[in-house]
């Protein structure tokens, strides 16, 4: 899957709580967590903002974001909880530093982290098929897969000149 087509998939899976509210009469936030500045996700968050476009979901006529950012500040709980008071829709956690704070402090709010940590053996989840709770989303499995990444093609071996 191409690393577009993956996040217009995110926005979507993020507009089905939208489109399951849209009965309220105010419009629907989306919360969004960085430990990093925005500027730095900037592909990221124009893939996202397409994904939710293709889902019918405008910026500024029927949905709002409200940003939160760490930018190295170790306060994420109140962090986390200053983006739940404004009362989002669904929250988006880009990266794992968040996902603890946000399960203690709301088990209503959906969460949709974006993670290379395993988030069963962090407790994030239940399963990868259940997650269970109103938390899930997506793992890149990147310390996993560490090992597989250094492993010689099939055929090769390291003493192999071409390798």
């Amino acid at each position: 899957m191409r690393r577009r087509e993956f996040i217009a998939g995110l926005g979507g899976a993020v507009a089905w709580p939208l489109a399951a509210g849209v009965q309220q009469s105010k419009v629907p936030v989306v919360g969004f967590l960085s430990l990093d500045p925005i500027s730095q996700k900037a592909p990221t968050w124009l893939e996202f903002r397409r994904g939710l476009a293709e889902s019918g979901f405008f910026e500024g006529q029927n949905i709002t974001f409200e940003f939160r950012v760490a930018g190295g500040n170790i306060g994420l709980l109140a962090i986390a909880e200053s983006l739940l008071d404004r009362n989002p829709a669904v929250v988006v956690a880009a990266g794992s530093g968040f996902i603890p704070y946000l399960k203690a402090a709301t088990s209503i709010v959906p969460i949709v982290f974006i993670s290379g940590l395993d988030p069963i053996s962090y407790g994030f989840v239940d399963s990868f098929n259940r997650p269970g709770g109103n938390v899930t989303g997506i793992n890149f499995m990147s310390t996993e897969l560490t090992g597989k990444r250094l492993d010689p093609p099939i055929g090769t071996s390291s003493a192999d000149e071409n390798y």
